[in-house]
C-alpha cells in the first residue's frame, strides 16, 4: 500500500510527504506561492481529516460492532502486524517532496476482514500509523494521516460491505475482502494526487494513471498473498511452513526491487545536489553587485537550507548541519535543517569538525571514544555520519546528518556510500562557485586598488540613484598622475593611486560606495546628501588627496580636482549611473584658475550639446570636405628611407573652427559612426597610394582602427573591396591598432584580425608598452609591427626607466621577428639611441609633423631623391 515517506509518514497508508517546500526547489528564498501552498495545504488537511471522522461514523453504524471478549488479542496483534509490514517498506519517489513507500499492509488488512469488526480493523490501523509517526518523530503532517488512515479502511470496508451484500451467503467472501483491500490503496493514491494538485506541482495525467496502476498491481499481490495464505491455514492447519516460505520469497523479491530504486533515488539525489549549488552559484554571480561590497558577495542561507533539506530527505536523517566556508579567509557559516541544533558552539578541537582526508565517517554514541561521545552529546544525536568537503587540500567545509528517521536500524552502507558521493560532488560545486565568486570579484573591481571599477560602481550606484532624490556623484581626479608617470614611471605612479585610494576609503568610511575610473580618476556615491553635504565631502577629499605622497626616498606634492552633480538639478532629467558621471566629469573639466571643487550646473551641458552637433553634422562635414587627412611620415632606421606614411584625420569645422581628435573621434565612435571615419580615411589614404604606385613609388599607408571595426564581421570584405578598387597591392597597407582594443574583446576581435592578416595587409600594435604587453600576447595576435607609445620615446633622454623601458620592448618585438617602430622621435638624441637599439622605424616631430597632401608632396620633393630604378619598386632617400 503506498503511504508517506521522508515527512509525514503512516504505517499502512496515507498518501504522500505532502509539505510545501519553504524554499524554492533550487535555491530561491521563501515565497508568496509557497505559503500560500501551505495555507491551501491545511485546509486540504483539515477536509481530509472531517472527511474520514464521518465516514468512519458512517460505515461503523452500517456494519454494527459486534462484541467477542474472548477475541480481544486480535485488536493489538493486528496492530503488531501492521507495524512490521509497515518496516519493509520500500521508498519511491514521485516528485520533489513527494514520495510513496510500498509496503505490505495489504497483508494484515486482507486478513483484518475475516478475523476482526470494522472498528477494531480501523483502531488497529491508526494506531499503528500515529505510533509510526511518533517513533519516526514526524509530527508536522499528523492530522493528515489520521484522515487519510481513517478514509483508507472505511471506503475498504464500505466497498467489501458492498460486494458482500451483492453476492450474499454468510462471513466475509474472499472476492468481497480482494475487493475491499485494493480499495484502501487506490484511496490513498487519490488523496496523494489531490494533494498533488492542491501543492500545484505538475504531474501529468499519463504518470498519475501509470503510478495508480502499479500500486494497485502491488497491492493486488500482497492481497493475494495474504489472501491465499488465510485461506490456506483456515481450511488446513499445517500450511504454515508454506505460507511462511512464500511470504520470505515475496520479501526478497521486494527488497531486491528496493536496492534498485535506491541507486535510481541515489542518483536522483545527486543530480539535484549539484543541480542546487550550481544554480545557486549562478544566482549569486547574477546577483547586482549592488549587494555586494569591496569585500565580497552576501551569502543566502536560504540557497544552502534547501540544499541541506534535499540531503536529509534521502538519507531520512533527522537533522543535517552544512558548516561552510564560502571565501577563503571566512569563517564557517553554519546551516541547520531538521532538529534545532543544541545551542552550543563547537570548540576549535571538536573531533568531528577535524578529520582528516575526505572520507564519510560513521560515528555512534554507543560506540565512541569519550572525546566523540561528549561531541555528540553537545549535538543532541545518537549517531552521526559526518564527511568533510576538501578541494586541493583545502577545508570547504562539513556535512553532518544526526540519527535516521525512516527505519528503527541506523545509518546503513548505502547512506554512507550516497552521503560520500554527495560530499564529492558537493566540494566541486562549492570550488566552481567560489571560482564563479573570484572571476565575479574581479569582473567589478579594480586589480590594482581592489576598489569597484566603472561597471562595478555601475551596478552599485543604479538603485540608490533611482530610489534615493538625495543622491550625489562625486568624480576626484588626482592630476598629477601623468606627471609622476613621465618622471618616475608607471610603478611609482601605480604606488600613488594606491595610496590615493586608501586615503579615500579611509576618509569616506566602509559603506560608502567608491570605484576607480581609469588612472587616477576615483567616482564617489553619496547617499541622502544636500548639495552643501556633497560639497563639503569633496572639499574634505580633496585636502586628504592633495597631501604630500611618500614615494621612497621622495616627497611627491600632488594636486586633486573634484567635481560633482547632484540628482534632481533638471526636472523631469532622467537620472543614471553614466549621465550623473559624465555631469560630474563635465565638472572635473571645467575647473579653472584654482578652483579645485567644482559642482555640475545646467549650463555646463553646452559641452554635451557641441558633442551632439559635432556627432549629427558629422557625416554632412564628410560630403562636404571639411574633414581631411593628413599624413606623418615614418623612415627606417638607420638608412633614412621613408617607409609609409600614417594618415591622421583632421577636422576644420566652420562653427568651432580646428578640432582635435581627441575631441571628436570618441564621439563619433560612441555614436556608431566610426565605420564610416574609417572607410573615409581608408579610401583616401589607398588613393594616395596608388598615385605614388603611378609615380614609380612604393609608399605604404597606415589606417587606424577602431574597436567598433574589429567587431565589424563585414569588415575584411569591405578593406578586400577597396583594394581592388584601387588596384594597391595590400602590402601597402597597415592597420594600426590598440593593445586594449584588442583585448576588450579578443574572441571577436582575433578572427577579424586573422582574415586581414591573411589578405596580405600589416597589422601594428599602436601605444606598445601602455596594456598587456607580454610576448605571449604578440604570439596570440597576429601582428607584424609594434609602435613603442611616445610617452616612453619622449622621456628616453632624461628617464633611465623610459630608457629601459625601450630597448626591453625593442628586444621583445624581434623576439618574434616584428618591426619595431617608435613615436614621438623628437630630438636627435632620442633618434641615435633608438638607432643604436635596432629600432626599425622611427616617427615623429624630427623627421616631420602631420602635413596635408599638398604639403607632403612639397616635404617630399624638398627632402628626397630617387633611388636608381625605374619601376615601382624605386623608394625615397631623406636628405640629411
Amino acid at each position: 500500500m503506498p503511504e508517506p515517506y521522508g515527512g509525514p509518514t503512516g504505517s499502512t497508508g496515507s498518501a504522500m510527504a505532502a509539505a510545501p517546500p519553504a524554499t524554492d526547489p533550487y535555491g530561491g528564498q521563501v515565497s508568496r506561492e509557497a505559503r500560500a501552498d501551505e495555507r491551501r495545504f491545511r485546509v486540504y488537511t483539515m477536509v481530509v481529516l472531517a472527511a474520514g471522522i464521518a465516514a468512519a461514523v458512517a460505515v461503523s453504524a452500517w456494519l454494527p460492532f459486534e462484541r467477542d471478549f474472548d477475541l480481544w488479542w486480535i485488536g493489538p496483534l493486528l496492530a503488531i502486524a501492521f507495524l512490521l509490514a509497515e518496516q519493509l517498506g520500500i521508498n519511491v519517489d514521485v516528485r520533489s517532496g513527494i514520495s510513496w513507500t510500498i509496503s505490505f499492509t495489504e497483508i494484515p488488512l486482507v486478513i483484518g476482514f475475516f478475523v476482526a469488526p470494522f472498528e477494531v480493523v480501523l483502531a488497529a490501523h491508526v494506531v499503528a500509523g500515529i505510533s509510526t509517526l511518533l517513533a519516526r518523530r514526524v509530527s508536522g503532517r499528523v492530522l493528515y494521516n489520521a484522515g487519510a488512515f481513517l478514509l483508507e479502511i472505511t471506503s475498504a470496508f464500505a466497498v467489501a460491505g458492498l460486494v458482500k451484500q451483492a453476492i450474499g451467503g454468510e462471513g466475509m467472501p474472499w472476492v468481497a475482502a480482494l475487493a475491499g483491500t485494493l480499495t484502501a490503496p487506490l484511496a490513498s493514491t487519490l488523496l496523494a494526487l489531490a494533494a498533488v494538485r492542491v501543492l500545484r506541482r505538475r504531474m501529468r495525467v499519463s504518470t498519475a494513471l501509470r503510478l495508480t496502476g502499479r500500486i494497485l498491481v502491488v497491492g493486488f499481490v500482497n492481497a493475494s498473498v495474504g489472501l491465499s495464505g488465510y485461506l490456506v491455514i483456515a481450511h488446513v492447519p499445517g500450511a504454515w511452513p508454506l505460507v511462511l516460505a512464500v511470504f520470505l520469497g515475496l520479501s526478497a523479491l521486494y527488497w531486491a526491487y528496493s536496492d534498485l530504486l535506491r541507486e535510481q533515488r541515489d542518483m536522483e539525489a545527486l543530480s539535484d545536489v549539484s543541480l542546487m549549488v550550481a544554480r545557486s552559484g549562478q544566482q549569486a554571480a547574477a546577483r547586482p553587485a549592488s549587494r555586494t561590497d569591496e569585500f565580497g558577495p552576501e551569502v543566502d542561507v536560504d540557497e544552502w537550507a534547501t540544499i541541506a533539506e534535499r540531503i536529509k530527505d534521502q538519507l531520512a536523517a533527522g537533522r543535517v548541519v552544512l558548516r561552510l566556508r564560502l571565501e577563503p579567509d571566512d569563517a564557517m557559516r553554519t546551516v541547520v535543517v531538521g532538529e534545532s541544533l543544541p545551542p552550543v558552539e563547537p570548540p576549535a578541537d571538536d573531533p568531528l569538525l577535524r578529520l582528516p582526508g575526505a572520507h564519510v565517517r560513521h560515528f555512534r554514541i554507543t560506540e565512541a571514544n569519550p572525546e566523540v561521545r561528549a561531541a555528540l552529546l553537545d549535538r543532541g544525536a545518537q549517531e552521526a555520519l559526518v564527511v568533510p568537503l576538501r578541494s586541493a587540500n583545502q577545508l570547504l567545509g562539513v556535512v553532518e546528518a544526526h540519527d535516521r528517521l525512516s527505519r528503527w536500524r541506523g545509518f546503513g552502507k548505502y547512506d554512507i556510500q550516497l552521503l560520500g558521493t554527495m560530499a564529492s560532488h558537493l566540494a566541486t560545486s562549492l570550488d566552481n562557485r567560489r571560482l564563479l565568486a573570484t572571476l565575479r570579484h574581479d569582473a567589478y573591481h579594480d586589480p590594482l586598488t581592489g576598489l569597484l571599477n566603472r561597471p562595478g560602481f555601475r551596478q552599485v550606484a543604479r538603485d540608490p540613484l533611482r530610489e534615493r532624490p538625495g543622491s550625489a556623484v562625486l568624480r576626484v581626479d588626482l592630476d598629477v598622475f601623468s606627471t609622476v608617470s613621465d618622471a618616475l614611471g608607471y610603478a611609482w605612479a601605480d604606488r600613488m593611486v594606491m595610496a590615493a585610494g586608501r586615503r579615500l576609503r579611509d576618509t569616506l568610511g566602509p559603506g560608502v560606495p567608491l570605484a576607480r575610473l581609469e588612472g587616477a580618476s576615483f567616482a564617489v556615491l553619496l547617499v541622502d546628501q544636500s548639495p552643501q553635504q556633497a560639497h563639503s565631502v569633496a572639499e574634505r577629499l580633496r585636502a586628504e588627496l592633495s597631501a604630500p605622497y611618500p614615494v621612497d626616498r621622495l616627497m611627491v606634492e600632488a594636486n586633486a580636482v573634484v567635481g560633482y552633480a547632484c540628482t534632481g538639478q533638471e526636472h523631469g532629467d532622467p537620472v543614471d549611473v553614466d549621465g550623473m558621471l559624465q555631469r560630474a566629469d563635465v565638472a572635473v573639466r571645467a575647473t579653472r584658475g584654482g578652483e579645485e571643487v567644482r559642482a555640475y550646473v545646467p549650463s555646463m551641458g553646452q559641452i554635451f550639446m557641441r558633442r551632439f552637433q559635432l556627432v549629427t553634422q558629422f557625416r554632412q562635414s564628410l560630403e562636404e570636405g571639411q574633414v581631411t587627412v593628413h599624413y606623418q611620415p615614418k623612415v627606417t632606421l638607420p638608412n633614412r628611407q621613408v617607409q609609409g606614411v600614417e594618415a591622421l584625420v583632421r577636422w576644420q569645422h566652420p562653427e568651432f573652427g580646428k578640432l582635435d581628435p581627441d575631441e571628436f573621434v570618441p564621439a563619433v565612435e560612441a555614436a556608431g559612426l566610426i565605420g564610416a571615419l574609417t572607410s573615409f580615411v581608408l579610401e583616401q589614404a589607398l588613393r594616395r597610394v596608388r598615385k605614388w604606385l603611378d609615380e614609380g613609388l612604393r609608399i605604404s599607408a597606415a589606417v587606424n582602427l577602431s574597436v567598433r571595426n574589429l567587431a565589424d564581421s563585414e569588415f575584411p570584405a569591405k578593406v578586400l573591396d577597396a583594394l581592388r578598387r584601387f588596384d594597391v597591392p595590400p602590402e601597402l597597407l597597415t592597420f594600426e591598432l590598440t593593445e586594449s582594443g584588442v583585448m576588450s574583446d579578443p574572441q571577436r576581435a582575433l578572427p577579424i584580425l586573422r582574415e586581414l592578416h591573411s589578405l596580405g595587409i600589416v597589422l601594428a600594435v599602436d601605444d606598445f608598452g601602455t596594456g598587456y604587453s607580454s610576448l605571449a600576447y604578440l604570439r596570440q595576435l597576429p601582428v607584424d609591427q609594434v609602435k613603442i607609445d611616445k610617452s616612453f620615446v619622449l622621456g628616453m633622454g632624461t628617464d633611465l626607466g623610459d630608457l629601459a623601458v625601450v630597448r626591453s620592448i625593442v628586444e621583445l618585438g624581434h623576439s618574434p621577428g616584428l618591426t619595431v617602430v617608435a613615436e614621438g622621435v623628437e630630438e636627435d638624441i632620442a633618434r641615435d639611441q633608438l638607432e643604436a637599439m635596432g629600432c626599425d622605424v622611427a616617427q615623429g616631430y624630427l623627421i616631420s609633423r602631420p602635413l596635408s597632401e599638398e604639403r607632403l608632396e612639397a616635404w617630399l620633393q624638398a627632402r628626397t631623391v630617387r633611388s636608381p630604378g625605374r619601376h615601382a619598386e624605386s623608394v625615397l632617400v631623406l636628405l640629411t
